[in-house]
């Protein structure tokens, strides 16, 4: 709290200058003893530090809120298999990397990568968001971990395989009064066979 010293060395001075005024003829005002001052300016930056931190900290809860639902938007794409709804939750320039490495950058080339595969191997499959985490890296950037299980999915030859978990690691970014996905890592955390 870099602010704090000159905001209680700003608030001295004015309560001080405050308490030096003369009184008007007659007023009924008692002076206020200078350590006084220096006290209530304290008190007064307690105070405003106070209304910043609430301030800011509705500000992350709103930020927070619109990133759930870009999760849940993203979730519900991805369960009806729509590769258009899929891909507007991501930025016209986003970068997207899937489990075993392969890339698309772009909106429109997200939505092209996906398209296929929800008509094959991932038509059936159901995703669902476990215990998210978001880190606020400034107003309108956020680092968020959103832990996933998958059933439903099979191998290119049709093989059902069995449920899937991983972690999508994202990179969002305020757009707007929309959150929308700038960067997306793909993990998958279930064993595979080998080749």
């Amino acid at each position: 709290m870099p602010l704090v010293q000159p905001m209680v060395a700003a608030f001295g001075l004015v309560c001080r200058w405050l308490v030096c005024q003369p009184c008007p003829a007659g007023a009924k005002l008692s002076r206020i003893p200078v350590e006084s001052a220096d006290m209530i300016a304290k008190l007064m930056t307690v105070a405003l530090l106070a209304i910043g931190v609430a301030l800011g900290q509705g500000a992350s809860a709103t930020s927070e809120q619109g990133i759930q639902t870009l999760i849940s938007a993203f979730m519900d794409a991805w369960n009806r298999h729509d590769a258009h709804a899929c891909s507007e939750n991501f930025t016209e320039d986003a970068d997207f990397t899937n489990v075993i490495g392969r890339s698309a950058h772009g909106r429109k080339a997200v939505e092209e990568f996906h398209a296929p595969l929800f008509a094959t191997r991932f038509k059936n499959t159901h995703q669902t968001a476990g215990e998210v985490k978001i880190r606020m890296l400034t107003a309108d950037i956020a680092s968020v971990d959103v832990p996933w299980e998958m059933t439903g999915a099979v191998e290119v030859d049709g093989t059902p395989l069995p449920p899937r978990k991983g972690l999508l690691n994202w990179v969002v970014t305020r757009r707007g009064d929309r959150w929308l996905i700038e960067v997306m890592h793909n993990q998958e955390f279930t064993p595979r066979k080998p080749q």
